[in-house]
């Protein structure tokens, strides 16, 4: 596996889930019916630090020295300003790597290189995170975003899903909810009043928010009261092109 480092003049997103299951996977070479051979487990890890020589090297020797295996790994040096951003997933042995020895191990890299941020996830092994989703009208970005979680390609959970549009209790998204246990809230919103103080008091114990299509922009004042991630999946990423039908604002606009 090659390591690609990348310029880039935007900020990553180091958040990220696993989308795959490595639980049957064992070491080349060894027999798929030997009940000696190891379950691999699959890990996360995400860094930020000062830039500096070596740091793709270090933290490669980190993991493949305790028998782990790197899968895929996004490297970015932002071109505005000398920080180092990395997000890898990889497999080990968890009997060879055991997870405090693994924090451990991560925490001395971090010394090492001053990190502002070193993460590390084993989803199959830590708690799940716990995350409200808002959607509006369209339900295509929700109901991917659930049928992942069903399929359990997000290990996470949902502690619920808020709106500003009213759906019917016939609807293909309410009874996917309901069957799952998991809560909807309607807030109608106006231009006057988005409903932020009522969205707070609902997602008081979750780790981030997840932005479904939601057609809202949240204000600043609200992200410091939340004070933790939001994730927006949604094509209008620019800044200059905010709101609804993102393409044909760019198409308009010349690009």
């Amino acid at each position: 596996m090659s390591l690609t480092r990348r310029v880039s003049t935007s900020l990553p997103q180091v958040i990220g889930f696993a989308n795959r299951s490595f639980k049957s996977l064992r070491f080349p070479g060894q027999s798929l019916d030997s009940s000696s051979s190891p379950v691999l487990t699959h890990g996360i890890h995400v860094f930020q630090c000062p830039d500096a020589v070596g740091i793709v090297a270090k933290l490669s020797d980190c993991i493949a020295s305790k028998g782990g295996n790197i899968l895929g790994a996004d490297v970015f040096v932002p071109e505005n300003k000398r920080v180092f951003y990395s997000r890898s997933q990889f497999i080990f042995d968890p009997v060879k790597w055991p997870r405090e020895q693994m924090d451990e191990d991560f925490n001395n890299l971090s010394k090492m290189f001053n990190a502002m941020r070193s993460v590390v996830r084993v989803p199959d092994q830590d708690p799940k995170y716990k995350i409200a989703v808002l959607a509006s009208k369209q339900d295509h970005c929700l109901v991917d975003l659930l049928h992942g979680w069903q399929d359990g390609r997000l290990p996470v959970d949902i502690t619920c899903v808020i709106s500003n549009h009213d759906r019917g209790s016939n609807t293909h998204v309410i009874r996917f909810l309901e069957r799952h246990g998991i809560p909807y809230h309607y807030l109608r919103t106006t231009k006057e009043n988005k409903r932020e103080g009522d969205i707070l008091e609902l997602v008081p114990n979750t780790d981030f928010l997840v932005l479904a299509r939601y057609m809202q922009i949240l204000s600043g004042n609200f992200l410091r009261s939340y004070g933790k991630d939001v994730i927006n999946i949604h094509h209008g990423l620019l800044p200059s092109f905010k709101g609804g039908n993102p393409s044909r604002q760019i198409v308009l606009a010349g690009f």
